[in-house]
């Protein structure tokens, strides 16, 4: 008896015509992609492009529901985001607590990098001796009491420990670098986003790595090698 089973290692063939007609018959309208957009201008804060590409989405849209864009919160998200970045924490927070008070109370993981952050701009401008009673006195506390951050604080401490050596462990000297606050600026711009019922990355984004993956599974078992394949950084 003959087996018309097709051999696990063969790949199905599918024609560059057949994909193109699947990928058309894909229901995706015009106001699907000013949305997309309006989402990921949004998210990153490009609040004056929002704006404009509101006001031309609106005239040269078919008639459905309106792009709706809090843009108030955007400037607000962006001047916290800014000052983070400049390692101005104290204004920071303090915009942060007049925007929602919450957003700090109900997450103490950001509390204590924003905390943490603070020690690392003393120690950057050679204010020693009070990075030293600040970690003390608002870091040591808060990382005894959650595990989960212990680590992160020996690194804090650490960087106190070697401020004067030119050559600091691996992991140490980074706390410095403008990664470091960029990192605390993303994890601040989250949770805001999170407070407003929004996500905390772009749809877009989140389009493209879900395109990736799908290519990925998709050459595994089909013969695909004429559709270009989407690289992310």
């Amino acid at each position: 008896m003959t087996s018309t089973t097709t051999p696990a290692n063969v790949k199905k063939v599918i024609p560059q015509g057949e994909w193109d007609q699947r990928l058309h018959q894909v229901p995706l309208t015009k106001q699907d992609l000013n949305r997309l957009i309006m989402d990921y201008l949004v998210i990153e804060g490009y609040k004056s492009a929002a704006e404009e590409f509101a006001q031309e989405a609106q005239l040269a849209s078919a008639p459905g529901r309106p792009l709706e864009v809090d843009f108030e919160s955007i400037e607000s998200r962006m001047n916290i985001r800014e000052a983070l970045q400049r390692g101005d924490i104290e204004d920071a927070i303090r915009r942060v607590n007049e925007l929602n008070p919450e957003i700090l109370d109900t997450n103490p993981s950001l509390y204590f990098h924003l905390q943490q952050q603070r020690v690392i701009e003393l120690i950057r401008q050679g204010r020693i001796a009070e990075a030293l009673q600040f970690a003390q006195e608002e870091l040591a506390p808060r990382g005894e009491e959650n595990p989960e951050l212990l680590t992160e604080l020996e690194k804090t401490m650490a960087l106190l420990a070697f401020e004067r050596c030119d050559a600091k462990p691996d992991g140490i000297g980074d706390l410095l670098s403008a990664g470091q606050r960029l990192k605390t600026a993303g994890e601040m711009n989250g949770a805001i986003l999170e407070s407003l019922s929004q996500g905390k990355e772009a749809k877009l984004e989140s389009l493209l790595k879900l395109m990736a993956w799908g290519q990925k599974m998709l050459r595994e078992e089909v013969n695909l090698e004429e559709v270009p394949s989407v690289k992310l950084a």
